[in-house]
């Protein structure tokens, strides 16, 4: 059982800063993180994709961004914590939107790959 739990949403002015983190918690078997990503979905819009992160690698992971966000978002991981962090800067009135966290993960017992879903989270840009 895999569970992503969000936390860090709200309300900030613009130009102003926030830091979503995504916590993976598992259960019952042995998981391995392939990849997290952040998505976000502004009304009347498709969900799309702002950042990503590749597990693994000389590098420690490869990330992307969506051109919308680049340099104004990181996207970050604590392998320790199974924890990942989206920190938001100099916020835009248009990131306004529920961000949800998504995690590509493998069971190492199964061999299955599977992709889970945080809850979502509130983020509204406003003065």
């Amino acid at each position: 059982q895999v569970q992503l739990v969000e936390s860090g949403g709200g309300l900030v002015q613009p130009g102003g800063s926030l830091r979503l983190s995504c916590s993976c918690a598992a259960s019952g078997s042995i998981f391995s993180i392939n990849a997290m990503s952040w998505y976000r979905q502004a009304p009347g819009k498709q969900r799309e994709l702002v950042a990503a992160l590749t597990s693994g690698g000389i590098s420690g992971g490869i990330t992307n961004y969506a051109d919308s966000v680049k340099g104004r978002f990181t996207i970050s991981r604590d392998n320790a914590k199974n924890t990942m962090y989206l920190q938001m800067n100099m916020l835009k009135p248009e990131d306004t939107a529920v961000y949800y966290c998504n995690a590509v993960i493998s069971n190492i017992v199964t061999m299955v790959q599977s992709n889970y879903w945080g809850q979502g989270l509130q983020v509204t840009v406003s003065s």
